[in-house]
């Protein structure tokens, strides 16, 4: 009898289809997750940065800026809105009217402020080279270089002095507390004396802070300097007059703060505590 021979069984040349589709549903959900995980970073970091900018402006570090606009060392400069001239509402300068801060410089209209530097200031406002804004802070009274400095120098100019003597005159002893801060365009700069706009800015902040404390008198535990270079522009560095407006000294007024108390004062000529009587010294012996 005669065996049948056994059909060769057909031969699936497609089943690599089935570990492929495998492969790519499992490199599509990877790449969802990994999107999903970078959306989600992206919205924590943004809360965590605007919570401690939201921090340091309450503590005063930093000056007022657009909520959401979060400054990253190093990255392009954008011009703070509320470094411009549009007009804000009054605000008082750190402090209260309460009585019992009746020291200088607590409850002091910034409004009458400015109107009082305004007056004593109008020549040098007529010709652009002192402007004025009010921010949440206070009071921010801006040098422009064209009248205080010389391009890239540090050393007040004679007509500058006149000017910052002025202002000295009606900021002088009544407590508040200031800010010196130095700003310059974006046009990077060399030379013996100073290495960089961050050298340059600070000196000038620096010379403005030692003439305040040296010739005026102002209390060095209210006043202070910093340097930004060319990093809180308050025009456009396109443009020869948007440079122009950057090249500044801003003193921003922002009063003394009322939860600060004045150290205790130390007595110097009180006597040492003497040993009791009854026990030996041990230097004595």
């Amino acid at each position: 009898m005669r065996r049948r021979r056994r059909k060769a069984g057909h031969t699936n040349h497609e089943r690599w289809l089935v570990s492929y589709a495998d492969f790519i549903t499992l490199l599509f959900a990877f790449f969802v997750v990994l999107y999903a995980s970078s959306q989600a970073d992206q919205k924590k970091a943004a809360e965590v940065a605007a919570s401690i900018k939201g921090a340091f402006q309450q503590l005063g570090v930093f000056t007022g800026s657009a909520p959401g606009e979060i400054g990253v060392p190093g990255s392009s400069a954008t011009i703070h809105p509320d470094l411009t001239d549009h007009p804000l509402q009054v605000v008082k300068v750190a402090g209260t009217s309460d009585k019992k801060y009746g020291a200088p410089g607590y409850g002091i209209d910034v409004d009458a402020l400015r109107s009082e530097l305004e007056n004593a200031l109008g020549d040098e406002i007529r010709k652009h080279e002192v402007q004025m804004r009010t921010t949440p802070e206070g009071l921010v009274v801006s040098l422009r270089e064209i009248g205080f400095f010389k391009s890239g120098d540090a050393d007040l100019l004679q007509d500058g002095q006149q000017t910052l003597m002025r202002i000295a005159g009606i900021l002088g002893n009544r407590g508040f507390e200031i800010r010196i801060e130095g700003h310059t365009d974006n046009v990077p700069m060399h030379t013996k004396k100073f290495k960089s706009n961050w050298e340059l800015s600070t000196a000038r902040a620096t010379q403005v802070v030692s003439l305040l404390i040296e010739q005026y008198h102002f209390s060095p535990a209210l006043i202070s300097a910093a340097g930004y270079s060319e990093y809180r522009p308050v025009a456009d560095n396109g443009t020869e007059q948007g440079r122009a407006a950057n090249r500044r000294i801003d003193l921003i007024i922002v009063g003394k703060p009322p939860d600060i108390e004045p150290p205790a004062p130390t007595a110097v000529d009180a006597e040492p505590e003497k040993p009791s009587a009854g026990i030996e010294s041990t230097a004595s012996q």
